[in-house]
Formats: C-alpha cells, sequence, structure tokens
C-alpha cells in the first residue's frame, strides 16, 4: 500500500495539471449528471416489520382518501371571531390543491380566534417533488393572509422541507481557514487542505443528488455527509500536507518530499477512512430505510474525500513547491532547539501514568453519566425553530386545541376481522382510556371493510405518557385493531433504533478491531484504541443528553425548551464519531510504532510518538471541532445534536483520550502493547499505516518547530 501511494504522490507531484484538471473535469461532469439524473430528497418513514406500518398498509388498501400526506392549515385572528365566509372559501381553495382527497370542516377553538383544517391526500408524501407540495398550499391561503389573518401550516407535507441554509458550512470553512493560516504560517500551505475539501464536497454533494434520483435520499442526509465530508476532507488534506512540509524542511526534493508524505500519512488516510466506510456500513443493521440514506450519503462523500486526499493533495503540492513553507515558519524552525510542549507533557504523563489513566478514566465517566437516564424522540415540528411556519401552527395549536392534537393516534380497524357492530364500544373504550382528550366519530370507507377512528391524547406527541397510551391501546384491543399516524410512527421508530443500537455497536466495533489488528499487527493495541473509541462516544453522549435533554445551553443554540435527544443522533453519531476517532488512533498510534520498531523502546516510542504528532493532532482536531460547531448553528434540531455532538466527542477525543489516556496506558502496557500471537517482532521500521519506512534522513516530525 506504501510503496503505491509513493508511486502515485510522486507521478501527481510531476505532473501536478493534468491530475488538476482530471479532478475538475469529474467535478463538472457529476454537477452536469445531477442536473440531467439528480432528484430530491424526501424522508420515507415506511418501516415493514412495525407495528403502526400494519396500519398505514391497511388505510393504504382499503381507505386511499386517508392513507396518503396531510397537512394543516391553522388560521387565527388577534381581532377576535373568525369569520364563517373566511374559512368556507379557504376550504374550497384547499380542496383545489392537487392531491387532496379530503378537506374536514374547520376546527374552532373555544373563543372562535382560532380554526384548523385537516386536509388528507390520496398520495404520500414522498411522491412531491421539492417544495411543490408546500408552494402550492401558500398559494391557496395566499388570499386568507392578504385579509391580514395569521395562517400557518403543519403537518407531513410542510414539515417534510428541509431548505440548508449554507451558513453551518460557510462558518465551518472560515474557522478552519483561520486555524489552518496559524498551524502553518503560511496562506499558500493553509489553503491546500481548503481547496481539496471543496472539490471533494462538491463531487461528493453531485453524486448525493444523482442518488436521489435513483433511491430514497433522506432530506437531511445531504447535510449531515457536507458536515463529515468538510471535516475529514481537512483533517486528511492536513496530515499529508503537513508530512510534505516536514520532508522539505529535511532537505527532500519536491517530487520525494511529495512521495514520503502520500506514502505515510496517505497511508494512515486510506486506512482512517476506509474504517469511517466500514463504520457506516452499520447503519444498514438498524432496519429503517431512512438510516441507510445516511449511510449511502456519507459513504459517498468520504470515498470521494479519501480519494482526493491521496492524488489531489500531493498534485497542489508538486505545483505550490516549497512555497508551503513561510518564511516566518522556517525562521522559526532555525531558532527553536527546545523540545516542543507535547513531549513535555509526554514526559510527565510518563512519570505517573496510574495517576493520570485514573484521572482521565473518571472524567470520562462523569462526562458519560447522564447517557443512562438519556430518553430519545424523532424530531418534530415543536422542535422546529420558532420563526419556521411549521412551529408557529404546533404552538397555535397546543395553546388553543391543547398538546395532544398535535400527536393524534389514528386507529384503524380492519372490518374483516373486527364485526361493524362492535365499533361503537371500541370508541366508547378508546375515550374513556386515561390520558385521552377526545375521540372523533367513526369513518367508514366505502365498501365497510375498514373504519378510522382519530384519538386525541391529553399529553403532547414527545410525551412519555402518549407513547404508554399507544401501549395501553394496542394491549387492549382485539387483532384487527392498529394504532398508526406520526406520533405512532415516532414511537416505534424510537424503540426500533433503542433496541438495534447494541447490535450497530457490536458489529462497528468488532469490524474496526480486526482493521487495526490488520493495520498494527497488534491485538492489544486494536481492542484499547475500541475501547478508548467507545469511551469517548459515551462522553459525547452525555454532553448531549446535559445540553438538550437537561436544557444546559439549550436556548443559545436557539431552542426555547430543552427536548429528547433526536432518535437519529445516537446510531448515526457513534458510526461516524467511530470511524473519525481512528483518524488520530492511527496517526498516533503509527507515529508511535515508527519510533517503537526503530528503536525498541516502548516508553521512548511514546514519548517521541506524541511528541511528533501532538501539534498536527491538535490542529486538525481545532479544525474539526470548528466545522461541527458550525453546524450547530443549523436550523434543522437533528444537524445541531449531530454538530454538537461530533464537536464534543472530537475535542474530547483529541485531549482526554489521546494526550492522556492513551499514552499513560500505552507506558503501562509497555511491550505488551505490541503483542501479537507467536511472540514475533517486526524488524524493519514501519511507517504511517503499519508499512511505510520514515524518510532517511528525515527528522522527528514537528520536533523542532
Amino acid at each position: 500500500m506504501s510503496s503505491l501511494l509513493a508511486r502515485l504522490g510522486a507521478a501527481a507531484a510531476t505532473r501536478p495539471w493534468r491530475v488538476i484538471a482530471a479532478w475538475l473535469t469529474l467535478l463538472v461532469l457529476v454537477f452536469a449528471a445531477a442536473s440531467a439524473f439528480g432528484g430530491t430528497n424526501h424522508d420515507d418513514y415506511n418501516v415493514p416489520g412495525l407495528p403502526s406500518q400494519q396500519g398505514t398498509n391497511l388505510l393504504s388498501e382499503r381507505f386511499p382518501e386517508m392513507s396518503g400526506a396531510d397537512a394543516r392549515v391553522v388560521v387565527h385572528s388577534d381581532a377576535g371571531p373568525l369569520a364563517p365566509g373566511v374559512l368556507t372559501d379557504l376550504g374550497s381553495r384547499l380542496a383545489d390543491v392537487n392531491g387532496v382527497s379530503a378537506v374536514s370542516p374547520p376546527r374552532m377553538s373555544q373563543d372562535s380566534d382560532t380554526a384548523v383544517i385537516s386536509l388528507n391526500y390520496r398520495i404520500p408524501v414522498t411522491d412531491f417533488q421539492g417544495s411543490e407540495g408546500v408552494d402550492a398550499l401558500e398559494a391557496a391561503v395566499a388570499g386568507t393572509r392578504a385579509q391580514g389573518l395569521q395562517v400557518e401550516l403543519g403537518g407531513q407535507v410542510p414539515e417534510n422541507i428541509s431548505k440548508p441554509s449554507g451558513t453551518a458550512e460557510a462558518v465551518g470553512m472560515i474557522l478552519a481557514l483561520i486555524i489552518l493560516v496559524f498551524a502553518f504560517g503560511s496562506v499558500v500551505a493553509a489553503g491546500l487542505p481548503l481547496a481539496v475539501a471543496l472539490v471533494g464536497v462538491g463531487i461528493g454533494s453531485g453524486l448525493i443528488t444523482i442518488m436521489a434520483g435513483f433511491t430514497g435520499i433522506s432530506t437531511i442526509a445531504p447535510t449531515i455527509a457536507t458536515m463529515v465530508g468538510i471535516g475529514v476532507g481537512i483533517d486528511y488534506a492536513l496530515l499529508l500536507v503537513t508530512r510534505y512540509t516536514e520532508g522539505l524542511r529535511s532537505g527532500m526534493p519536491v517530487r520525494d518530499a511529495v512521495a514520503a508524505a502520500n506514502s505515510t500519512a496517505g497511508t494512515s488516510v486510506i486506512f482512517a477512512g476506509t474504517t469511517v466506510l466500514v463504520s457506516l456500513f452499520g447503519l444498514r443493521l438498524s432496519g429503517l430505510p431512512m438510516y441507510a440514506s445516511f449511510g449511502y450519503a456519507t459513504f459517498a462523500m468520504v470515498g470521494i474525500v479519501m480519494l482526493t486526499s491521496v492524488t489531489l493533495v500531493p498534485a497542489l503540492c508538486g505545483l505550490a513547491g516549497t512555497r508551503v513553507l513561510g518564511k516566518r515558519s522556517r525562521a522559526r524552525t532555525e531558532r527553536r532547539t527546545t523540545s516542543p510542549l507535547t513531549e513535555r507533557w509526554a514526559i510527565r504523563v510518563s512519570r505517573r501514568p496510574w495517576l493520570w489513566a485514573l484521572t482521565a478514566l473518571g472524567v470520562l465517566l462523569l462526562l458519560a453519566a447522564p447517557v443512562l437516564g438519556m430518553r430519545t424522540w424523532p424530531q418534530d415540528a415543536g422542535s422546529a425553530p420558532a420563526a419556521n411556519t411549521i412551529r408557529q401552527a404546533y404552538d397555535l395549536i397546543d395553546s388553543e386545541f391543547g398538546p395532544g392534537a398535535n400527536g393524534t393516534l389514528m386507529v384503524a380497524i380492519d372490518l374483516n376481522k373486527v364485526p361493524a357492530a362492535e365499533l361503537p364500544a371500541i370508541a366508547r373504550d378508546l375515550a374513556a382510556e386515561p390520558g385521552v382528550a377526545s375521540v372523533t366519530p367513526v369513518l367508514t370507507n366505502a365498501d365497510s371493510t375498514a373504519a378510522l377512528i382519530s384519538v386525541q391524547p391529553t399529553t403532547g406527541p414527545s410525551d412519555p405518557r402518549s407513547t404508554e397510551l399507544l401501549e395501553r391501546i394496542r394491549s387492549d384491543s382485539p387483532d384487527g385493531v392498529h394504532v398508526t399516524g406520526l406520533t405512532a410512527v415516532f414511537a416505534d421508530i424510537s424503540a426500533r433504533l433503542a433496541e438495534r443500537l447494541w447490535l450497530v455497536i457490536a458489529f462497528v466495533v468488532a469490524l474496526s478491531v480486526v482493521l487495526l489488528t490488520f493495520v498494527f499487527r497488534a491485538p492489544v493495541v486494536a481492542v484499547k484504541a475500541a475501547a478508548m473509541n467507545l469511551l469517548s462516544v459515551a462522553a459525547a453522549y452525555g454532553v448531549m443528553v446535559m445540553v438538550f435533554q437537561w436544557g444546559w445551553g439549550a436556548e443559545l443554540l436557539g431552542l426555547p425548551h430543552a427536548l429528547p435527544v433526536s432518535s437519529w443522533v445516537p446510531i448515526l453519531m457513534f458510526t461516524i464519531l467511530f470511524g473519525l476517532s481512528m483518524d488520530y488512533e492511527v496517526f498516533l498510534l503509527s507515529r508511535v510504532r515508527e519510533r517503537w520498531l526503530a528503536t525498541g523502546d516502548s516508553h521512548r516510542s511514546v514519548v517521541e510518538g506524541l511528541a511528533s504528532t501532538g501539534r498536527v493532532i491538535t490542529s486538525a482536531a481545532a479544525i474539526m471541532v470548528a466545522v461541527f460547531a458550525g453546524f450547530a448553528l443549523d436550523g434543522d434540531v437533528t444537524v445541531k445534536m449531530m454538530g454538537v455532538g461530533l464537536a464534543s466527542a472530537v475535542l474530547i477525543d483529541a485531549t482526554i483520550v489521546r494526550m492522556v489516556l492513551v499514552p499513560a496506558t500505552m507506558y503501562l502496557l509497555g511491550d505488551v502493547n505490541w503483542w501479537r500471537p507467536g511472540g514475533r517482532r517486526d524488524t524493519a521500521a514501519g511507517g504511517d499505516g503499519g508499512g511505510a519506512a520514515t524518510p532517511a534522513g528525515a527528522p522527528l516530525p514537528l520536533r523542532a518547530r
């Protein structure tokens, strides 16, 4: 692998314009293909095997006019009761909206200043292209708004639209550029990782759009993929450029320095990126098509970014030559003779490894403790930004009709299994259930083979008592009675994801251990790395619980109150984080192993490995944190949680884990770190990723800075 990457890097550095032209051509072709064949993103909540899916299927087969998408139009007047004529005219316009099968009579609030008109569609929400469903509703209500009334839109059709603002990406890129300039002291060197990341993310985004034309891609999957793509793209390029500048400082020619960087750091990039890709396969085990789309999108993005890193970075380095070394950087390198801060830190940790290991472990367990009380719920309109129309509709319904009006349960009854004569008794039993606010009259389809009853709880959709009510209704109902609706679907999805989380964790951890064992030929290091990653992920989960579920800082993130952790986040975050954390693990351990093979001194190798990678890991982590924290500004709550969770995890991983716990445990284990069956030891010096040699004459990287 390392020799192949060395030849690839040398070829790219020799003919940089050809490589650059090839990638730019691919970028143009992908965007052209995306324009011609690309599709739109949508969320698909159909999940075979869920209890709510049985009710959905029954309605689709026998009550199609009630089985498609739904929407709610909320009309409010600050001047007093609404005029009936206004609502009649609005209802007529809504009935003419494409796809609408039924428009309910207005439901009036007690003081008659608010009305809710419910719409049922004959088509599922996934059949709408882009924002056409919302655009049609906006056109229908425009006349009512022109009369000075407040009109807000809720329900599946408006809630299924996601419009990334681009603010999060811009903030992350600006912060990353500042950190890169500070790290390299050269605008040219700082610009290389950003340029590579932009090209890789651009091509990856085009591929995701193309995939959306052939398979379902969630509305927020491209945003998550972009967030990860920017982070790893800059990180991978940073590792390569750092290794390249080290080669230049050691006196190597440009072509040789590029080849050496690609053979060492490039091997780390390949193995770290492969770990991310392998981890993403764990999303398939969630059993949710929507989750699989997150995996497809992020897989495409990370795969392209990884390829651009080991081809485009060498080309740009070859083109830039020695200009990546700023004058100040060279002067600072010549003057500095003392040991870097990270080397002194490593020596300090080595003197009391038990103390540092136990302290770090205690801090991680303290941060992870809140995860024991973590509660999950898929994001809904109640967690949307306050200015959003779906949130305005949600709040109006909550205040005028009660919180349960936003989480109606749909009870679908198969009249081939349940006699029609029992329908009144079923309705009475539902109304008598504790926690039920109201029950609508029974609706029957045209051929009397299916019936539908709507149940309004006294509590909101994300309230645990609503889920308890759902479970009671299901347990008390006879065969042929199914509870569905968005609240029931969300409850079932949360239960499915909680059940599958441990399966995904086991899968990802096992594959990561196998891959690391292959890379370092050291099973002890592999198992220890997996345990460290589990600790950092658990600590990040705990931070999310404190911020979102406990509400510590929720208002600073634009949220009006505390809310459960999004059900989509734990598994998605785990698979991404477990792969991302391997970036620093592979880079650090590669240098430690390289020095161990060269010296045979397990303790000295840890000090020298940490000293040579501490600064670049800190810079890479700072960039990751900046990029992910930028996405905490996104209006979508799931993206916001992912940004906070990933930023917290990377910060914890690069400080407490990599700078304290990893070196402390490696000191304690000594030569046991590198034990392998048979007791053999490699005799040739290894490089990044387990196979490349350190370039002859190259100093310990970053030691002289």
